[in-house]
């Protein structure tokens, strides 16, 4: 039997398999406000096969999004909007999860296909950024160094946004702390020169994000899933790093999580990273230690026999993916078929059936 398409359970939901459709930013919102694009998007990942889809980085604050087309859920027209686009997901038979984010000092930045780069100014529909300091990455505009009483509104916000995300409907919720995102700023010693609890010690670094999974955990209460995505490694000199990830990790699922979706980098403009099929795979293995901690691996993974394999191996629980299913969005019926796993197609497709 195919590991990649046995069903797994976490707290009450079970998938119908382990090939997840990993975030991906759409920069197509209309203040915060999800369009038909999103719809049409989404559900055809759950009509191809996926076990569980999961909304791309979704803002829990205005200031907190990557672009001023980003996705967010900081009000109920946002939630509302995102309730249709869950449902379609269901009726095709995948579960639907949601990445909750906070940009930080990456906020306030102009979409991957406009003619500008860098950051967005106020006077062209921009906004100050906030971080755990003040320092800009690289290109972008200075941020300013959140207070104690920002903290704090951080932590409410991600709640209230879990609680309008499972109000919407979605079974998965995701924080986002990887990617050079605000969580991951706290964490990494490279952008958070802080002096207070916050700062210094990978405790106080770790603070923030764990105090993020415990408000979530108790606003969505004991059914719900919570995964947490970190960034395993800055791929900087004096960086966050695997051995802190792993610690993190732990951290992380005594406080509530239930899985952590192992991607790397983000932090810093100018990282040396090798690139190769499955090249975090490793960081998700070390992450998980055997099992200890649940994970998911993501990063060039392109292939039925690739994923299974890394199932297989024990490196991690579960395979998220972006591109391929971009570029396939039947990836899934294509993988089973390729590893043989007997799985309900829908039956507008059976004619199409590999026999």
């Amino acid at each position: 039997m195919s590991i990649l398409f046995s069903p797994s359970t976490i707290r009450s939901v079970t998938f119908r398999n382990r090939l997840w459709v990993s975030p991906m930013c759409m920069y197509s919102a209309v203040d915060g406000v999800v369009q038909e694009w999103h719809h049409t998007h989404l559900a055809q990942f759950a009509s191809g096969g996926a076990g569980l889809v999961v909304a791309e980085a979704t803002a829990v604050v205005p200031d907190g999004r990557i672009s001023p087309r980003d996705a967010g859920i900081w009000n109920d027209e946002q939630r509302d909007a995102w309730a249709p686009v869950v449902q379609a997901i269901h009726d095709r038979g995948a579960h639907a999860g949601i990445q909750l984010a906070h940009a930080g000092r990456k906020a306030s930045t102009w979409w991957p296909w406009a003619a500008e780069s860098g950051s967005v100014p106020v006077s062209e529909g921009g906004w100050t950024t906030a971080a755990p300091s003040a320092v800009a990455f690289e290109g972008f505009a200075e941020p300013v160094a959140v207070d104690a009483a920002g903290i704090d509104g951080i932590v409410t916000a991600f709640a209230a946004a879990a609680r309008r995300a499972v109000d919407a409907g979605f079974d998965v919720i995701e924080i986002h702390g990887a990617h050079g995102y605000l969580l991951h700023q706290f964490l990494s010693p490279l952008s958070n020169l802080r002096t207070d609890e916050y700062g210094g010690s990978l405790e106080n670094r770790a603070r923030l994000l764990l105090r993020v999974v415990d408000a979530v955990r108790a606003e969505v209460g004991a059914d719900v899933p919570v995964f947490v995505r970190i960034s395993a490694t800055d791929h900087a000199p004096g960086g966050f790093d695997a051995e802190e990830a792993t610690t993190v990790a732990m951290w992380a699922q005594e406080h509530g999580a239930d899985l952590i979706d192992v991607s790397s980098g983000g932090l810093v403009a100018h990282q040396q990273i090798s690139v190769f099929p499955g090249y975090q795979v490793d960081l998700a293995g070390a992450v998980r230690q055997g099992g200890r901690i649940p994970t998911t691996a993501v990063g060039l993974i392109t292939a039925a026999a690739q994923a299974e394999q890394v199932l297989a191996d024990g490196h991690a629980d579960a395979i998220f993916a972006g591109r391929e299913w971009l570029r396939d969005p039947h990836f899934g019926l294509r993988a089973a078929h390729e590893l043989g796993a007997d799985v309900v197609w829908p039956p507008q497709y059976e004619r199409a059936r590999w026999r």
